[in-house]
């Protein structure tokens, strides 16, 4: 089918923006490639020191000059359950490129904390800053230049954002993702669900509460929902950067280590051949493609932000307009926890990415013509692995969805539209994610109530002076404030209120978590609150409309928000987010950050003073939702 025409147009818009920053970027890649492999650049002393601890055997065949080298930078740790498989990763890696005549080194590893232990916690404060750092440490392990090719172990929130980053940065080489896979499903996620509300009403004790969640997060392997680790799963493999339907395979089976095995072989093809660069599978097309399957699957609103920067790490400029207009004609094909009751475990078995990705491609709605780590062209995704005595073979996906309340076709999908939306007004920009609130509760116009901390917050709901129709307004969370927390503690609060009956949204310049549910959520509200922005003026009691549907964010009877004086952040907040927890240590960071829009990044900032000017500054037009389709 010809490729839908918003689609179409969306990507010459981005294209056509990103001419310079694209160029600049494939004549840097072009230029590294053309210097000749790392390994012939490197003396003879630099060349020892590089495999001084490697066996003998290996130090042979790196002697050899001609034989590839494939560095693996790896996110492994115990406290990431997706992580931990990762500890066994590099020897399945080395002893498959000595298969095939190659040599493979752990080149470095990178930071990789976990979101759900830090959750509410002043450690989530370094979450997001995290993921440039990952990308930092990522270029510290890659710039030893003595590969041919790269594989990147990484699976959760920021790590995965981090490690693609990083890697753009080689882009000359040839890089294969390999994850872990999820767990096995625990517990239904509609009775964690259940048994947080009551925790949050203080009608159950925390030993409930814990063995709740112990039922949930029990082994190796990533969380079930579909959260922001699962939607990075899904943009790696629709990105040509994974092997086929790798995803969302288990990482204690034998199918996880063949599949690991392959990766590691098919990174020593590419260097061999000279294809699949990474600079050549990242383009402004498999952009597109990834935000829309991210909508198409009611994804994480952190890729709002991630993408962004994901993106302008290989030249390419984006910004919410463009995935507001891209949602608009992407038909939700998953429902999958929050946005639905099934894991990702069931969505897999309904028929996965493998189907995902044929119906998108074959009703036209992403690019088919790109480069991938398997060759030209996407059809390579629409097939699934298997063992078959003990040999990796590969078949054609399902043709149907093996269950209609997880997954459909896109002649027949669950809504017409994605999961995100722009919305704006004399508030800012943001985005807020539909797919899991109901229509009814798309809409909310109620009285503000203005807090700093999610403690404030949360003090207020407890005391009953939240049990009205409120729009709770949470500022001072952007990322120069305090590196934009996740805000997911909130979630169980705001869902009671909801389910007592009254309209309830939430605001805020920080962000939620991948799992943001059911309760209407306007968030990464830009430009923030510390540097002026319009969250600053808002005051208790004033009317705030959020309406999701016409993209609406906006105070109602406010004749001029900005000509009110801006509120002061407490001391106490700022003193508080500005130290402990290593907190200090990332100063710089929150004075240089870009804004949420421009993907709340230090890799491509422009320090004030330094001249120059940012690169994906907020649209300020209305966004069109009215492109014809």
């Amino acid at each position: 089918m010809a490729l839908n025409p918003v689609v179409a147009e969306v990507t010459a818009r981005i294209t056509e923006r990103s001419r310079a920053t694209r160029a600049d970027y494939i004549r840097r890649m072009d230029a590294a490639r053309d210097s000749g492999a790392g390994r012939a650049k490197l003396s003879c002393a630099n060349w020892a020191h590089a495999f001084a601890g490697q066996t003998i055997a290996d130090k042979l065949r790196a002697m050899d000059g001609s034989r590839p080298n494939v560095g693996v930078v790896t996110a492994y740790n115990d406290m990431l359950s997706a992580h931990q498989p990762f500890e066994r990763f590099p020897a399945v890696i080395r002893q498959a490129v000595r298969e095939v005549g190659a040599t493979a080194q752990v080149a470095g590893g990178t930071p990789a904390m976990c979101d759900g232990v830090t959750q509410g916690r002043p450690g989530m404060e370094l979450s997001l800053f995290s993921r440039d750092a990952i990308a930092m440490a990522t270029g510290v392990a890659l710039t030893h230049d003595a590969f041919d090719a790269a594989m990147m172990l990484g699976v959760c929130d920021k790590i995965v954002p981090g490690l693609f980053m990083g890697a753009l940065a080689f882009g000359h080489l040839p890089v294969v993702f390999a994850p872990a896979g999820p767990m096995p499903s625990g517990i239904p996620n509609a009775e964690k669900a259940r048994v947080r509300a009551l925790y949050a009403q203080n009608q159950v004790d925390r030993a409930t509460l814990l063995q709740s969640e112990i039922g949930s997060y029990h082994s190796p392997g990533t969380c079930t929902f579909y959260g922001t680790a699962n939607s990075n799963q899904m943009m790696m493999e629709i990105a040509g950067l994974h092997m086929p339907s790798t995803a969302f395979v288990h990482p204690e089976t034998g199918l996880r280590d063949a599949l690991t095995a392959a990766a590691a072989k098919r990174a020593v093809e590419l260097a061999r051949s000279g294809e699949g660069r990474m600079a050549d599978v990242i383009s402004e097309k498999s952009i597109v493609n990834m935000i829309v399957a991210l909508l198409a699957t009611g994804g994480s609103t952190n890729h709002a932000i991630h993408l962004v920067a994901m993106a302008r790490a290989a030249g390419v400029l984006i910004d919410w307009t463009d995935m507001d207009q891209l949602s608009s004609v992407t038909p939700l094909l998953a429902r999958v926890y929050p946005n639905g009751s099934a894991d990702v475990n069931a969505f897999q078995a309904a028929g996965g990415v493998a189907f995902v990705t044929r119906e998108l491609a074959q009703a036209g709605h992403i690019h088919s013509d790109v480069t991938t780590v398997m060759g030209q062209g996407i059809e390579a995704y629409f097939q699934e692995p298997s063992l078959v005595d003990g040999e990796l073979v590969w078949r054609d996906g399902v043709s149907e969805s093996l269950d209609r309340d997880i997954l459909r076709p896109a002649a027949d999908p669950f809504d017409k539209e994605g999961g995100l939306r722009l919305v704006q007004g004399d508030l800012g920009r943001a985005v807020i994610k539909v797919s899991a609130v109901k229509p009814e509760n798309r809409i909310v116009e109620a009285p503000a109530a203005v807090f700093e901390t999610q403690e404030d917050a949360l003090a207020a709901f407890k005391a009953g002076q939240l049990d009205r129709d409120v729009v709770v307004v949470l500022r001072f969370q952007g990322p120069r404030a305090n590196g934009m927390p996740e805000l997911h503690s909130l979630s169980p609060a705001l869902g009671v209120l909801q389910d007592k009956g009254f309209k309830v949204a939430f605001v805020t310049d920080g962000r939620m978590s991948g799992a943001s549910g059911k309760t209407p959520a306007a968030i990464h509200v830009s430009p923030e609150a510390l540097a002026g922005g319009p969250l600053a003026h808002v005051q208790d009691g004033d009317i705030i409309r959020l309406d999701a549907e016409a993209g609406v964010l906006t105070t109602v009877g406010v004749a001029d928000l900005t000509a009110r004086p801006l509120a002061v952040r407490s001391t106490a907040n700022a003193e508080g987010s500005s130290w402990g927890y290593g907190r200090e240590l990332f100063g710089a960071f929150r004075h240089v950050v870009t804004t949420a829009e421009q993907g709340a990044t230090v890799c491509f900032a422009v320090p004030a003073g330094a001249g120059g000017h940012t690169d994906t500054p907020p649209n300020p037009n209305v966004v069109d939702r009215t492109v014809d389709a």
